[in-house]
């Protein structure tokens, strides 16, 4: 879907406010005051706040499944495709670490009525995608069997949200002095620690390596 201007200076300042205040302490007034823009308005482009939510979840998501399909149509190798699928994943969480803090809030809150069908349809292809790849590149030899993605796709994800929600816990221990610092970690030590744990995941065999 195509987003106009107005559209997603809504998404984005609605996204800021829910990660700030809660699904619940928000209001679309607030949000019409915060975007400057009137509240029919923001009625007649997404109906209700819930609503409102699904389109922040399906704006964040777009473009990444393609991204995804990208990477492996190129002519790298299986483990080279593994490591640029590791570092989309990890970069887009980080980027839109706003949307996950709020759904997870929604998911583990069960007083909560919340519609997830668009953002679970998102998933369930996403998890095609990484599906197909694992298999294939078992039946190519590059990863062994038995590996399950889920659980798979669930290490990868994580990893990032272990260490960003208890950011300030690692920040301490790290000695980063702000964001930057936390941001600089995310990228040149993260990233590459979830690509070797990855890459070990789905290529040992422990009969091979079995004493």
């Amino acid at each position: 879907m195509e987003w106009n201007d107005k559209q997603k200076k809504i998404l984005d300042i609605a996204e800021e406010l829910f990660a700030i205040n809660g699904f619940d302490g928000t209001s679309i007034r607030q949000i019409s005051k915060a975007a400057d823009i009137n509240v029919a308005m923001i009625s007649y482009y997404f109906g209700s706040k819930q609503k409102l939510l699904q389109a922040i979840v399906a704006y964040r998501n777009t473009g990444f499944r393609e991204e995804f399909e990208d990477i492996i149509v190129t002519e790298l190798s299986y483990l080279e495709k593994l490591d640029q699928i590791v570092s989309l994943v990890i970069s887009r969480i980080h980027k839109n670490r706003r949307i996950y803090k709020i759904i997870h809030f929604l998911h583990s809150n069960n007083e909560h009525n919340f519609d997830f069908e668009i953002y679970n349809a998102q998933k369930k292809e996403n998890f095609k995608t990484l599906k197909d790849f694992i298999t294939n590149g078992q039946k190519e030899g590059s990863f062994v069997e038995g590996v399950d993605y889920l659980l798979f796709a669930s290490n990868l994800r994580g990893a990032y949200f272990s260490l960003y929600f208890n950011k300030s816990l690692f920040m301490s221990v790290l000695d980063l002095k702000d964001d930057t610092g936390f941001e600089k970690y995310i990228f040149s030590n993260l990233i590459p620690h979830v690509q070797r744990t990855a890459r070990a995941v789905l290529t040992y065999n422990p009969k091979k390596n079995k004493k």
